[in-house]
């Protein structure tokens, strides 16, 4: 038996106060915990960067967890950043180049709503800024007034693709989910296949069709984790990816040298 695996979690970089943190909310801490099975490290976003490569020996899996901020759009695009868009260039920097970097690899990765973007951002998507400002689209966008219950609360259907994982693990082709996004998945990112969808067609959910575990989606499935069969799932299947990179790290680690 190993012992629980490690999930890191990069940080945003807050400014509160006169003085910078780097912080990561307490619900996905918890979903890692409670969910996954797991015992969560940080992953400070530091200028420069540390060390991401040896960050991702040392770990089993990685979360890339939503956030207030948004990806600058020069990483995706010619398109200027809209004014008030809060932004964490810190994160970016440290995530864009850690996700490729995971996956070559082969460590786990689980990537909700902001880091949902910026996988599809690391593989060559594009996003849109305002989702609900395109033709068509719905606003997903929750309201800031409404008490936490209302916000994290079931928003909207989401079609899950039937020969998908999420299908797979949810028994059902329909789940109703939580909407917290203002910006969406415009162009794909390489080599990702859509896991589900909303009703205005908007990509709600994608793995990569490669070895190894990553799953990105665009709501908030760490909510209250252990009370939501449908979002529990998508926990313990990332965990169980992560107990599996830790029981071959194990194996391949070298015995101890005789006294």
């Amino acid at each position: 038996m190993t012992s629980q695996p490690l999930v890191g979690l990069p940080t945003d970089h807050k400014q509160i106060g006169a003085h910078p943190f780097l912080a990561v909310g307490e619900k996905y801490i918890r979903a890692v915990v409670d969910g996954a099975g797991a015992m969560p490290v940080l992953l400070p976003t530091l200028d420069p960067a540390l060390p991401l490569r040896e960050f991702l020996r040392r770990v089993d899996g990685v979360l890339l967890t939503g956030s207030v901020s948004n990806i600058e759009p020069h990483h995706y695009s010619d398109e200027s950043s809209y004014e008030g868009n809060l932004l964490d260039p810190r994160r970016d920097a440290t995530n864009l180049a850690l996700i490729p970097l995971a996956m070559d690899m082969g460590v786990p990765l689980l990537a909700i709503c902001r880091g949902f973007q910026e996988v599809n951002v690391a593989l060559g998507g594009s996003l849109y800024q305002k989702v609900h400002e395109q033709p068509g689209f719905l606003d997903h966008r929750e309201r800031p007034d409404d008490p936490l219950d209302v916000q994290y609360g079931p928003a909207h259907d989401i079609a899950l693709a039937p020969d998908g994982l999420l299908a797979r693990w949810a028994g059902v082709e329909r789940v109703k989910v939580n909407s917290l996004h203002g910006q969406g998945v415009r162009r794909l990112g390489r080599d990702l296949i859509v896991e589900a969808t909303a009703p205005d067609g908007l990509i709600e959910a994608f793995r990569h069709d490669g070895p190894g575990f990553l799953l990105g989606v665009q709501w908030h499935p760490e909510w209250r984790v252990a009370g939501n069969p449908f979002y529990l799932s998508i926990f313990q299947a990332f965990g169980a990816a992560c107990r599996e990179r830790a029981e071959r790290r194990a194996r391949e680690r070298p015995p101890p040298r005789a006294a």
